[in-house]
């Protein structure tokens, strides 16, 4: 079988996952700081008849202008989304040129607008377009920079889910990421990791498993039923950030290190600094209350100041009482030290 032919990394790499909208560079320099990740994968780029100039390029993915990594120097693949072969190959080539690290093909988001224009996962029914847009990038970028793509199980059904794997791989992708869900199941749990051991055994590349992985239990779950060794982190990383570091340590028996409230509120507020320097003020407060409203679930002194500042509207405001807010936590955890 083809996983046979895979030769791990000893202890499976992790990686972060490409999240529209909330996995931008500013919260992949936090989480990469934070440590565990291995390789991060972009928001997606929507490509349609374009190709996009270098300063485009150089917005959308700012790690560029760093070797194409975090300031942690954790390596960052581009990720493209279209239909349109030749098009979808011009840009791999481009951004290439401009030192990506990879380029990674999203066959996985379940947006209704994006699906409607032919993007990501609507494209899984079309298994030999999957293969026409795969073997045009790796025509397109030099052989030593990597595709790989990222699918989930298919549209309604797992009818297509192997064809569509086949498919990726033919075409040259030397990875595939399974989000080991269909589109009509959006982010509904369960994941279904099962599948992702099937697609390792159907095709001759890495096979990495991704879906509803929020805890070290859930990690050693879905390497042992997906058996896969890779894993790709999502909401559970950003929900947890030090989850990543969680898996490793387990995975190498070392102590589960914890990254404490105290520790965590100096990364948010050092993060939302970075928001309201690229953003517009009235806009700031929303990524900021976007990050609280996931680590709440993890952590419940974020659940406290998400619904203290949940209608907060001036990002001033909330930039002095979060640097209040961290200096109570940093005097309360000095005052723990030292009774």
């Amino acid at each position: 079988m083809g996983a046979a032919c895979i030769a791990p990394h000893a202890r499976g790499r992790l990686w972060l996952a490409p999240m529209e909208g909330l996995a931008d560079a500013l919260l992949r320099d936090v989480l990469t700081r934070i440590g565990g990740v291995d390789t991060c994968v972009t928001e997606f780029v929507r490509i349609t008849d374009t190709l996009l100039p270098r300063a485009a390029w150089l917005r959308r993915v700012p790690e560029l202008n760093h070797g194409g990594c975090t300031p942690a120097g954790v390596p960052v693949r581009v990720q493209l989304l279209g239909s349109d072969a030749e098009c979808l190959a011009d840009n791999a080539a481009r951004v290439a040129s401009l030192g990506a690290p990879g380029i990674d093909l999203n066959f996985g988001c379940p947006a209704p607008t994006v699906n409607r224009h032919r993007g990501g996962a609507a494209l899984l029914g079309e298994p030999t377009l999957l293969y026409r847009i795969v073997a045009a990038v790796r025509t397109a970028v030099p052989p030593a920079v990597p595709v790989t793509a990222k699918m989930r199980l298919g549209l309604g059904d797992t009818t297509l889910a192997i064809d569509c794997a086949q498919a990726l791989a033919n075409g040259g992708a030397e990875e595939i990421t399974v989000h080991a869900r269909t589109k009509v199941d959006g982010y509904r749990p369960p994941a279904y990791w099962e599948w992702i051991a099937r697609i390792r055994d159907a095709v001759p590349v890495n096979v990495i498993g991704n879906g509803e992985i929020w805890s070290v239990g859930d990690a050693q779950r879905c390497r042992e039923i997906g058996g896969c060794h890779d894993l790709m982190l999502g909401r559970g990383l950003v929900t947890r950030p030090d989850l990543a570091l969680a898996i490793l340590a387990a995975r190498t028996g070392s102590p589960a290190p914890r990254l404490d409230w105290a520790q965590l509120l100096g990364y948010v507020e050092n993060y939302f600094a970075a928001v309201r320097a690229i953003m517009a003020p009235r806009h700031a407060p929303g990524r900021l209350k976007l990050w609280l409203s996931y680590l709440r679930n993890a952590y419940p002194e974020a659940a406290s100041l998400f619904t203290q500042w949940r209608t907060a509207t001036d990002s001033r405001v909330l930039a002095d009482a979060l640097s209040l807010a961290r200096a109570r936590e940093a005097a309360v955890s000095r005052s723990l030290s030292m009774s």
